[in-house]
């Protein structure tokens, strides 16, 4: 799944060296053995972070972006409800500029997509991103958020 708009759908290149890296990580890694943290796979270029967590409610979550590093956020088990939105126009509520983070009001407008295991959405810098959210009853997921730098 590739989430974009037309003016920067040639930005990136999904398949370059990095990013097929990360992809044959996760499909050649027996993740459900592995212990939250994190793990390099390309030195500081492509490091997985392994999570463990019960989603929430959408009104704990708040939509998120990153200025250094794409993400490529994959459920190993459980399910959740994952927020999409642009980011342009968004008003900023916190920025955590040594974790790479910014925080955003909520928007107006936005949508979801639900994540079930196995299923994985690349995020690039221009897409905010509302993720952990409880999609149906709350539930314990298993996610893998591969962090691939720009």
């Amino acid at each position: 799944m590739l989430f974009s708009n037309i003016t920067v759908a040639e930005k990136y290149n999904y398949l370059e060296e990095k990013f097929t890296k990360a992809y044959e990580w996760l499909r050649s890694t027996d993740i459900t053995s592995l212990q939250p943290g994190s793990y390099k796979i390309a030195g500081d270029q492509v490091v997985a972070n392994v999570q463990e967590y019960t989603t929430i409610s959408p009104d704990e979550a708040s939509f998120e972006t990153h200025e250094k590093f794409f993400d490529i956020q994959y459920v190993v088990s459980g399910r959740e409800q994952f927020g999409v939105c642009k980011r342009d126009g968004l008003t900023v509520k916190e920025r955590r500029e040594e974790n790479d983070l910014i925080f955003y009001e909520e928007p107006g407008l936005s949508g979801s997509i639900l994540l079930e295991e196995g299923d994985l959405i690349i995020v690039a810098p221009e897409d905010a991103h509302k993720p952990r959210c409880v999609a149906g009853v709350p539930c314990q997921v298993k996610k893998v958020v591969v962090k691939v730098a720009l």
